[in-house]
């Protein structure tokens, strides 16, 4: 069992509810509430609010890339020139390639994760970064062997009246 997270504006219901979606996010509301013992409108009104909340951004499909052809997986650190990360950032994670970019601490500003077909269009994303006149520079790692890979991450959710 992972790390449990105290969830301060859900209760109960809305926990069970998130963790339902976490397991399989196509599930109908009507499922849901029969193993939650709740009216399929509760469900409804709940996922509703969870959403207006923020809580729930959005429904993702789990999608094996290695196997539609983007085998190549690469993480990119990114320097940038003092004052321009936000324009960095935003301008790579436009790129159809990249699938995440973070804001860091250490020894470079951002790190990009992006999956491609071939060397070609890592070399592609690579020169297009270094060329940009806000990059002062770029370190680039080509993953071997994925070990795990999910979106978001197995937290056991609990509210504040559970522990």
């Amino acid at each position: 069992m992972g790390p449990i997270l105290n969830v301060a504006n859900a209760d109960k219901l809305d926990i069970r509810i998130i963790s339902l979606l976490r397991k399989d996010a196509r599930q109908s509301f009507r499922d849901m509430a029969d193993r939650l013992s709740v009216s399929e409108g509760t469900v409804y009104n709940r996922v509703a609010k969870l959403k207006r909340e923020g809580i729930l951004r959005g429904f993702v499909a789990d999608i094996d890339w290695g196997l539609l052809g983007y085998d190549l997986c690469a993480i990119i650190g990114i320097k940038a020139a003092g004052g321009k990360l936000s324009q960095v950032e935003e301008s790579f994670a436009m790129q159809p390639n990249v699938s995440a970019v973070y804001d860091v601490t250490g020894e470079y500003d951002a790190i990009v994760i992006a999956k491609f077909r071939d060397r070609r269009e890592l070399n592609s994303l690579v020169k297009k970064m270094t060329a940009a006149d806000s990059v002062e520079r770029t370190y680039t790692m080509v993953v071997l062997n994925v070990i795990k890979e999910e979106q978001g991450v197995m937290i056991d959710i609990q509210d504040d009246n559970t522990t």
